[in-house]
């Protein structure tokens, strides 16, 4: 089996060598989810940065949760803005998740101090913003800014999904964060949907709570 990429700042250097200094690398996490929102992070490291911890930065879901959660430290503390976009399931379900996806990357980037030169963004782009910008197909594998956006937002709605846990329990939230697991399944199956359940992707669709006719 072919060894996965290993994100470099190769994207970011030629940016640099154009005279763009203020870069912001985009990703999401939540996409594909059942329940609770779509999260995306917007990072902008300083120019030419380097630090021993780089060398360990991968695509999100390539990493550990112990592995994110030392990164995501590091990764806070060294850039120069973080934003986070966090869009919640009503509006996935009004707008689709495409849109609520972009939705999260615009409030993301409207976070960040001071204002980017440029957008390195997963996959997607973002007509909404008038900023140069590039997508990049699995640019969280190739593009070091998109991997540390993506270990942020994965971080964040990580830590969202524990706090809802406790405010809807009996969904085991904490321990799949929404994907469709065999365990969310049972428990979407045996209590039906909850607030935080996304009633336009299937299986939840097809469900119903105890309580509904």
């Amino acid at each position: 089996m072919a060894s996965k990429p290993i994100p470099t700042f190769q994207e970011e250097e030629a940016l640099q060598h154009r005279g763009y200094h203020l870069i912001a690398g985009i990703d999401e996490a939540g996409r594909g989810a059942l329940a609770g929102p779509v999260v995306a992070a917007a990072v902008m490291l300083p120019a030419d940065y380097k630090a021993p911890w780089l060398s360990r930065v991968r695509d999100s879901k390539l990493l550990s949760p112990g592995q994110r959660e030392i990164l995501y430290r590091e990764i806070r503390a060294a850039s120069l803005s973080t934003g986070v976009g966090v869009i919640a399931p009503d509006i996935i379900d009004a707008q689709n998740i495409l849109k609520a996806t972009r939705l999260a990357m615009e409030a993301a980037v409207a976070a960040l101090r001071p204002v980017p030169q440029w957008l390195l963004i997963d996959y997607l782009r973002l007509p909404a913003i008038k900023l140069p910008q590039t997508g990049i197909p699995h640019g969280d594998t190739l593009c070091l800014s998109i991997a540390c956006a993506s270990i942020v937002a994965k971080v964040t709605r990580d830590h969202l999904m524990v706090e809802l846990d406790t405010a809807y329990p009996g969904y085991s939230l904490s321990r799949h964060k929404g994907y469709g697991t065999r365990i969310h399944l049972e428990c979407l199956h045996r209590l039906g949907p909850c607030p935080i359940h996304r009633r336009t992707f299937q299986p939840v669709r097809a469900c119903r709570r105890p309580d509904e006719t």
